[in-house]
């Protein structure tokens, strides 16, 4: 799919991998319309690419349908959408003093990386599919799940849990949307510098970027828009999960 003219929607696209995605698509002509909670960062990053920003909880069904309807109203209908919003919490099964994992944690988690995924893409879906075709198709959706969705580390039950509903779901929403004709992607990136990333010491990036076979560093969050790109750009890539990582498996801690 062309991306020239076309109008976007990047959730969590304030910062990192998110706002590389946004300034990708609008290099390439895209209207950008960025979903992020952290509205001041939000509009900031809009305004550096001549896109909009609403606040919008991707966890919240009536949240996304008035963010839905305020992109469609300053851009046209959206034709693609990536889903970068996302939480880590970490937090081992049974902590300190035998304490259990706190089930509302567990549950924001699921809430949001998981189910705030698939709120948005069945309601972008929904609008897209009544839309007229562009070369063949109608719509791309790219989802971001993480390496964690396959050897989650110690204390991330509830991060791992929630990424691999993102890589489950990745073929089964693209064999529901293929009537459509809209593609269905995921992205597991692996350790990428990222805003959280960055508040580390160096000593600490420099550990992390040790543990990746080649290339031997941090992942740049412009890697990834590459990959998104790559994607909308070609038509057989549907309905299957791409590890963006640098060949890492990633240890136990």
């Amino acid at each position: 799919m062309e991306i020239r003219g076309l109008a976007a929607i990047v959730t969590g696209g304030a910062s990192g991998l998110g706002k590389a995605t946004a300034a990708m698509l609008a290099a390439n002509g895209a209207k950008v319309t960025i979903f992020d909670l952290n509205e001041e960062a939000g509009q900031s990053a809009a305004k550096e690419i001549g896109g909009k920003c609403v606040s919008v909880n991707v966890a919240d069904e009536a949240s996304v349908a008035a963010g839905l309807d305020a992109a469609e109203k300053d851009h046209g209908l959206a034709r693609i959408l990536v889903n970068c919003a996302g939480i880590a919490p970490a937090m081992k099964t049974v902590g300190k003093e035998n304490v259990p994992h706190s089930l509302d944690a567990f549950r924001k988690s699921i809430e949001v990386n998981l189910i705030g995924t698939f709120n948005v893409i069945s309601k972008f879906a929904a609008r897209v599919a009544a839309a007229e075709e562009i070369d063949g198709e109608r719509g791309v959706i790219v989802n971001t799940a993480s390496v964690a969705a396959y050897d989650g580390q110690i204390g991330q039950a509830a991060y791992a849990s929630s990424k691999g509903g993102v890589v489950a779901m990745t073929l089964p929403v693209a064999r529901d949307l293929a009537q459509h004709k809209i593609r269905v992607m995921t992205i597991a990136p692996g350790i990428f510098l990222t805003p959280m990333v960055e508040g580390f010491p160096q000593h600490v990036q420099d550990a992390l970027g040790a543990m990746v076979p080649h290339p031997s560093r941090l992942g740049r969050p412009v890697e990834y828009a590459q990959l998104v790109e790559a994607i909308i750009r070609n038509p057989m890539l549907n309905g299957e999960v791409i590890r963006l990582d640098g060949a890492i498996r990633m240890s136990p801690r």
